[in-house]
């Protein structure tokens, strides 16, 4: 797979330390890899894309993008847009990482898998699309996270 990952850091709102940043460009690869092997359409935007840029935002951002592009009011956890672009709210991230007793890096990775699983055609408007999504997800996030890379998104 030909594909450029590039994860940025847009916010202050919560310390990211760069080298997060850098282990999920690296197992950015295998995520959409991974991603492609439950891809539900061929014709998919992961396939093609040769750059992914994934931007860190703070609530502000998310919610300003959420707006915008969906015409929903209130930040978001990740936005993605199949012109190669996935936005990720830092700071609902670190809410829901609290609420559900997960490690803050973990829920990161979370929203990066989402996205890559958007960009393979996966949607989750439905129930029923939303469940076989969450699946999808949740065995990629389990895969990376056992390979080490819960031992990399520690604060």
């Amino acid at each position: 797979m030909a594909l450029e990952i590039i994860i940025g850091n847009h916010q202050e709102a919560i310390d990211i330390p760069v080298s997060w940043l850098t282990a999920l460009e690296d197992v950015g690869i295998e995520a959409a890899a991974m991603a492609l092997e439950v891809s539900l359409d061929e014709g998919n935007s992961l396939r093609h894309l040769a750059t992914l840029e994934v931007a860190l935002v703070d609530d502000e951002t998310s919610e300003r993008v959420h707006m915008d592009f969906m015409q929903i009011e209130g930040p978001t956890d990740v936005i993605t847009f199949h012109h190669g672009e996935i936005v990720i709210g830092t700071e609902v991230a670190k809410r829901q990482a609290e609420e559900y007793g997960e490690p803050f890096g973990r829920e990161i990775l979370r929203y990066f898998v989402h996205g890559l699983l958007h960009l393979a055609g996966h949607e989750d408007a439905d129930e029923a699309d939303q469940k076989a999504m969450e699946v999808a997800q949740e065995r990629i996030i389990e895969v990376l996270w056992n390979e080490g890379l819960s031992e990399k998104l520690v604060p």
